[in-house]
């Protein structure tokens, strides 16, 4: 006898569970990570390297995991073993020593971490499309869960030894492979062995133009991520202020997932990736310009479009792109290269940008979104010829 199927509000339920658990762990690991590593002895420069490294090492090994998890026709598995190579990574942090065993470990698990995130984007994509399920309700708990974490790891941290990051991540990581056991596994044939699904799906330029566009919009964020937080602290705003600013900019995010149905009615896929782009011009340019709190606070509600609005458009355009059977592997490139490839390269440069030219490397940033914002245009102009 097989298991009944879960319910419509059961599979809701885990997909949630799913992005609360894996964004627990970026909650985690984006701002405390780095004092974890200042503290074993790393310097900026080292820093850098080793959180970068692994969006270059990713652009190979996420679009092969890719690949074969459709040759496989499964999805739960492979995000099983993923999970819990990462789990087993991280614990081998307590017994990391210099930079080159920082770097190994580092590179291990990040790209299992990585990985998982692709595989279970198909997961929820094919519920979307199969279920009716709205996307956007399902990704905002993962921005709910990295506010909780970002918050309640910096209440945890204080006044406590910092090696406690650590044990944060295990506990973290144990709870998204909790949470990728309990993921629905969707109905899928084995696609056929296919040596050149790369090639094919690149073959479509509609989804290489994506990859481009998406990647411009996405790495426009390198100098906030990066930087942000040393910038405000230099213009003399408190923790306090700072982490406000931070918290506002996710809650705006969230905002734009909770109404992510009627914003895709409205405006169409690539109709958001435009509105990211514009968003973002001036969000960067206004950025680069002025340290008022009030102005900006006002720029920080523009995140729900700059990220939020690129992000949403981006699902469901992989999935409506992606060739029968290579959903993953469409996926995972667009995770390796659209959000790794061009984000490694853009966080690499935004040290040096910074050193040399302040907040106006934000600038450089408005750029990328103009950038992303023209081949948005291209895009949907290329996609209406496909369609007629």
């Amino acid at each position: 006898m097989t298991a009944p199927e879960p319910s419509r509000r059961g599979i809701a339920a885990r997909l949630s569970f799913f992005y609360a658990a894996i964004f627990s762990v970026i909650g985690i690991h984006l701002p405390f990570f780095p004092l974890w590593l200042q503290s074993r002895g790393m310097g900026p420069a080292e820093i850098g390297v080793l959180l970068s490294a692994v969006s270059f090492v990713r652009v190979v090994t996420t679009p092969t995991i890719g690949t074969l998890a459709d040759r496989l026709g499964e999805r739960r598995r492979p995000m099983i073993l993923l999970t819990s190579l990462a789990l087993l990574c991280y614990c081998a942090y307590w017994a990391a020593e210099g930079f080159w065993m920082l770097l190994v470990i580092g590179i291990a698990a990040g790209v299992s971490h990585a990985a998982v995130m692709p595989l279970g984007e198909t997961v929820t994509m094919a519920a979307v499309a199969r279920r009716g399920l709205d996307y956007g309700r399902l990704r905002l708990w993962g921005s709910l869960a990295f506010i909780a974490c970002s918050a309640g790891g910096g209440w945890l941290l204080d006044g406590r030894p910092i090696g406690l990051v650590i044990a944060m991540l295990v506990a973290t990581v144990a709870l998204m492979l909790l949470a990728v056991a309990f993921l629905p596994e969707p109905p899928l044939a084995p696609a056929p062995a296919q040596s050149r699904a790369v090639g094919r799906i690149l073959g479509d330029p509609r989804f290489a133009l994506l990859l481009a566009s998406c990647g411009a919009l996405q790495a426009s964020h390198a100098v906030y991520y990066a930087l942000a937080t040393v910038d405000w602290k230099r213009s003399g705003f408190d923790e306090l202020t700072i982490g406000l600013l931070s918290a506002e900019a996710v809650a705006a995010e969230v905002a734009l997932f909770a109404l992510g149905a009627a914003a895709l009615q409205r405006l169409g896929p690539t109709g958001l990736l435009i509105l990211s782009g514009a968003a973002g011009t001036v969000r960067w340019l206004v950025m680069s310009s002025t340290s008022d709190l009030a102005v900006l606070s006002l720029a920080q509600l523009l995140h729900a479009f700059t990220f939020g609005a690129a992000h949403l458009g981006a699902m469901h355009i992989v999935q409506r792109l992606a060739p029968p059977g290579l959903a993953a592997s469409a996926q995972s490139l667009y995770s390796a290269i659209g959000m790794g490839l061009t984000m490694g390269a853009a966080l690499l440069a935004s040290g040096p940008l910074y050193a040399r030219y302040g907040s106006g490397a934000y600038v450089v940033m408005a750029g990328l979104s103009a950038a992303g914002l023209v081949g948005s245009f291209a895009l949907t102009r290329l996609d209406a010829m496909r369609r007629r």
